[in-house]
């Protein structure tokens, strides 16, 4: 397994409310840290890390081999407001995003897309923690129509 976390991840992943046998997606995972922390905690639970980044996949990969080969963790590069799940993924009892522009204000039309996306995917009763805040999922964020 790779190494500890940063500070400032495990200080977030200290706040979340993680369970055993939970379904957790991470939003712009980067290279996968925080998720395999995830992974270890919530034991025989799922976690799917997804990043815009190419190379933050390719990383997180690399780094995961234990807990890719223990079908604990997934990765996969796209774009929160592109998210779709795959047979079997969903849903998501908790999503996390750290500093994600899409989620922290710098990009508001991402934003608005990337929560319809999270509200699709959560969970009844799940939850979305966005830098180490509890964030409720606005009806708003609910989409209308099928996209």
């Amino acid at each position: 397994m790779a190494g500890a976390l940063s500070p400032r991840l495990q200080v977030i992943v200290d706040k979340l409310p993680l369970r055993p046998g939970m379904r957790v997606l991470e939003i712009g995972c980067g290279p996968g840290a925080a998720a395999r922390e995830i992974a270890r905690q919530i034991g025989r639970g799922w976690v799917l890390g997804i990043d815009r980044s190419a190379t933050a996949i390719q990383q997180a990969i690399r780094a995961s081999e234990y807990e890719m080969s223990s079908e604990i963790l997934t990765f996969r590069q796209v774009a929160a407001e592109e998210l779709t799940l795959h047979a079997g993924e969903g849903p998501f009892d908790l999503v996390l995003a750290v500093r994600v522009g899409a989620l922290d204000g710098r990009h508001p039309e991402a934003g608005r897309r990337a929560m319809e996306r999270i509200a699709v995917v959560l969970a009844p009763g799940g939850e979305l923690w966005v830098d180490g805040q509890r964030r409720p999922i606005s009806p708003d964020a609910l989409p209308s129509s099928p996209k």
